[in-house]
Formats: structure tokens, sequence, C-alpha cells
């Protein structure tokens, strides 16, 4: 399969479209074929592998994971024996840490959730990462509790968690 891949930390030049093996799945995984994958500053650092405190996650002289990618959308194409939530054929879109830059990414089946009909693929290749960043900045930060209501303002729908609800502003 094709991928945009990586054998060393730096900038953009380290990485180049080639042909790697397709990825396997095990019993908890689901095999996505990649219809869209959103870059963002998660891949920036671990493409640059700096600031060097990434280095245990992202490798230590070279990266751990020659494909990059969190962010991704698409189809599932095989389903571990023990995955219960997703079958071949299903939309999906989640952060799977890396690997979405490519045809095809295997990860685990609690990263992903079932597309939204509405949404396009690439739409919701966007949403994972940043979506979490806003759901911690909004609980964890600011405190933002079950039956509060908060007005967000951006051009692209959110859904919060079982037990959010919008904060009105008079509040």
């Amino acid at each position: 399969m094709k991928a945009i891949a990586q054998d060393e930390f730096g900038p953009p030049d380290v990485l180049d479209l080639r042909e790697i093996e397709e990825p396997t799945v095990d019993a908890h995984e689901v095999l996505v074929s990649v219809r869209a994958a959103s870059p963002n500053p998660w891949d920036w650092r671990f493409m640059r592998g700096f600031p060097y405190i990434s280095r245990p996650q992202a490798g230590w002289r070279k990266p751990k994971n020659e494909v990059l990618g969190g962010d991704v959308a698409g189809h599932v194409e095989a389903v571990g024996k023990d995955v219960t939530r997703f079958r071949p054929g299903n939309e999906v879109f989640g952060f799977v840490g890396h690997g979405a830059f490519a045809e095809y990414v295997s990860t685990r089946e609690d990263v992903l959730a079932l597309k939204p009909a509405g949404v396009s693929f690439e739409q919701a290749a966007t949403t994972p990462l940043a979506g979490m960043t806003a759901v911690q900045g909004l609980r964890d930060r600011g405190g933002l509790a079950a039956g509060e209501r908060v007005l967000i303002v951006c051009c692209v729908e959110l859904e919060l968690p079982d037990g959010f609800q919008e904060k009105k502003l008079d509040e």
C-alpha cells in the first residue's frame, strides 16, 4: 500500500510517498481504509522529534512509527475476532495516534466512532484531536460540569460526550 513515511526526524523533506506493507488486524483491532486524514501539531512534533521530551514516545534516534497521521476517517475493511462495535463497511473516524497518512491503518476499536451521516470524511478527519483538546479545555481547565451550557462559535458541529450540555451566556 502507499503511505507517506519517514526514516529519520527532521523537516518535511524527510517525508516521502512509498510502498509499505499493509497493516494486520489483531483481535481487538479494526482495519480502516483511509478516506481522509488531517495533519496537526501532533504530527509536526513527531515528524521533527522535537521537543526532545517527546522522544520516549516518538523514538530516541529515529521514528518508532514510520507513518505519521493521528486523525483519520474512512471505511472499516476488516475487524479482529473480538471487535464488537464495528463491522466491515461502517464509516468511522477517530484519533489513531499514528499511521493515518496511508491507504490503510489498523487501530484499537475504542479509539474510533461511527461517522455521523451528515459529515463528510474530510470534516470528520479534522475533529478528533481538536475535539479532544476542546473537551479537555472546557471540562478540565474551564470547569464545565454536567448541566452547564457553553456557546461554541465556529463553523463545524461539535458533539460533547454524554453528560455535557450547552451553557447559557446569561447564567
